[in-house]
């Protein structure tokens, strides 16, 4: 007993933060077991509910089976807790039951929240956490009800829900829908392609989650003055606006040309910002083209912003890369943004996030492929789907086998979890060395 408190007291916040989510998962794929979690009331396959409570939590959107017909209002209501869970953050939701009941945040419980929201410093963490809470409920609450007219319009009262549910899997940025019918499963919101008000309220829902708490902090303390936000918030912006802009011109101009002219604009936004990493969509995705399909794979890997409700290797990865590339085209000793010098650690951490989303993503893909005898294009944009979590997906979700749903619920995980994470967390008793071996060049490029 004095062992295990021993090493209780040990765990670091990274360990914390993936018991957390672990165990989130596992309770959710109990109480989606339940009969009365299915219209039917039959037992759900273990198989299927650690799938559907891993693509929940981890916020993706992944499913095995239609979350409208198949799961009854008590199953939904489950799935939904779990993605608030999982949008907010399992440490974010414990730490405000324990802001209300106002017992004391100790410094280690204060650690990991600043990990847990990617804050830069744990100063202000709990105010910070205070702030991710209020802002979550409040958005939600809005999406929902602008949302809410057009739905009870067209379900009477179960709009209500249909409002609240897809507001809340819009900014958790989680892609769950609850839109299928018995005649026609797994549609998404593919019946709002033309409605403005659905559209856009679901782009800007995935936005504002994808962006990250600390970046509207920073915009709700400095308002209109960018040159005082931080660094990380000017590159998150431009970087935002870039990944939305340019794919939205492409699909406009090559892939929606079928489409009326009013529709394919609010289409092609809607399908630039949902890779990045909501999951929703409007439009078949198997009509798209290799181009288009290749496009939205780099969408889905990259994601959204640090401390967000999504997933993904995140914008900032990507834009610290870039610098880091401009930095040696130049001879630059050291990559910038807005006037700042990156730190070499922050570019060896990008270096190896990327590394480990491609070889995850591209030996997912090769393992599906094989066991499924499926194109290997095909099972590429699901696993981006599942790493990235995303939950779009070109319709084989629902015909994969035991093993392949274990590989992409082992994909989602890490995908949301995030890659430093698990590393720091396997290997947080290894101390940093003093000692150096030898140095030698080594010819790269």
């Amino acid at each position: 007993m004095g062992e295990h408190i021993h090493r209780k007291k040990h765990l670091t916040s990274f360990q914390f933060i993936i018991l957390g989510f672990t165990a989130v998962i596992f309770i959710g794929t109990f109480l989606l077991m339940l009969p009365i979690a299915t219209k039917s009331g039959q037992v759900t396959p273990l198989n299927e509910a650690i799938f559907t409570s891993t693509s929940a939590v981890c916020v993706t959107g992944l499913v095995v089976q239609d979350t409208a017909t198949y799961w009854s209002l008590f199953g939904q209501i489950i799935i939904l807790l779990l993605i608030q869970i999982g949008g907010m953050g399992v440490i974010t939701v414990a730490a405000s039951f324990a802001l209300l009941s106002g017992r004391k945040i100790t410094l280690m419980q204060r650690s990991t929240m600043q990990e847990a929201i990617a804050a830069p410093k744990v100063g202000g963490i709990v105010r910070l956490t205070g702030f991710v809470i209020k802002i979550t409920f409040i958005i939600e609450f809005l999406g929902g009800l602008i949302m809410l007219p057009v739905f009870v319009k067209e379900f009477g009262l179960r709009g209500i829900w249909m409002a609240i549910f897809h507001s809340i899997s819009a900014f958790c940025n989680a892609g769950f829908d609850i839109m299928g019918t018995e005649q026609s499963p797994f549609v998404s919101l593919a019946s709002y392609v033309a409605n403005p008000v659905i559209s856009i309220t679901i782009v800007l829902l995935i936005i504002v989650g994808g962006m990250g708490f600390l970046t509207w902090d920073d915009m709700r303390t400095n308002k209109y003055h960018i040159k005082q936000y931080r660094m990380q918030s000017k590159v998150i912006l431009l970087t935002t606006c870039i990944l939305i802009v340019i794919p939205t011109i492409y699909l406009y101009f090559a892939e929606f040309q079928t489409l009326p002219k009013n529709q394919r604009l609010l289409a092609s936004i809607f399908q630039a910002v949902t890779p990045r990493t909501a999951g929703f969509n409007t439009t078949d995705l198997t009509l798209l083209s290799g181009v288009g399909r290749m496009l939205l794979i780099i969408l889905m890997l990259i994601g959204g912003s640090p401390g967000s409700t999504a997933g993904g290797m995140k914008t900032t990865t990507i834009a610290v890369l870039f610098a880091n590339a401009i930095s040696v085209f130049r001879r630059k000793e050291d990559a910038h943004f807005f006037g700042r010098r990156i730190e070499q650690n922050t570019v060896k951490d990008a270096s190896t996030i990327l590394m480990m989303y491609l070889t995850m993503f591209l030996a997912g893909a090769f393992i599906i492929s094989i066991i499924e005898k499926l194109p290997i294009g095909t099972c590429l944009f699901e696993t981006a789907s599942a790493i990235g979590t995303v939950g779009l997906t070109l319709g084989i979700t629902t015909q994969l086998g035991v093993v392949s749903q274990f590989v992409l619920i082992v994909l989602m995980f890490f995908g949301r979890v995030g890659g430093l994470t698990l590393i720091f967390a396997a290997l947080s008793g290894s101390g940093r060395k003093l000692s150096k071996l030898p140095q030698e060049k080594i010819t790269v490029g």
